[in-house]
């Protein structure tokens, strides 16, 4: 029997997440698995891959085959170069906690409403300027 480390594919349609899996190489995509070693979710900025490095390391040695797309993700970890003896690969990102908003309190805003208009109406405006030209005509 040929054991192959694969994708499991999970999500919604433009939402999709995979599970690292190892499973019979005749299975289906989405199948029953031997079992699950690891998370890959490509949408979040930057992915999320984790793999549990030990399972990964113990499937590889009794001879299980990765596919192209998890032999990618297997050298972006280094659990590749790892099984190989190669020098690790540089550290992967990893996601920026997200800034909090400063509050409307801490910015030093007011709550009291002063009940004033904080433009001029239009109409006010022409009257200003009808006041304006009747004085330059008399002067």
């Amino acid at each position: 029997m040929a054991v192959k480390i694969k994708l499991k594919r999970l999500g919604k349609i433009r939402s999709p997440h995979y599970r690292i899996v190892v499973a019979d190489s005749r299975t289906r995509r989405d199948g029953r698995a031997i079992e699950e070693i690891g998370l890959y979710h490509p949408v979040q900025n930057p992915s999320r891959i984790e793999v549990d490095a030990d399972r990964v390391a113990y499937w590889l040695g009794v001879g299980a085959q990765p596919t192209e797309p998890v032999l990618a993700i297997l050298k972006k970890t280094g659990d590749w170069q790892k099984y190989k003896g190669e020098p690790a690969p540089a550290p992967l990102l990893v996601a920026e906690p997200k800034a909090t908003r400063p509050s409307f309190d801490a910015l030093g805003g007011e709550d009291e409403a002063k009940g004033e208009a904080i433009t001029q109406k239009k109409k006010a405006e022409k009257k200003d300027e009808a006041a304006a030209e009747s004085e330059s005509t008399e002067a």
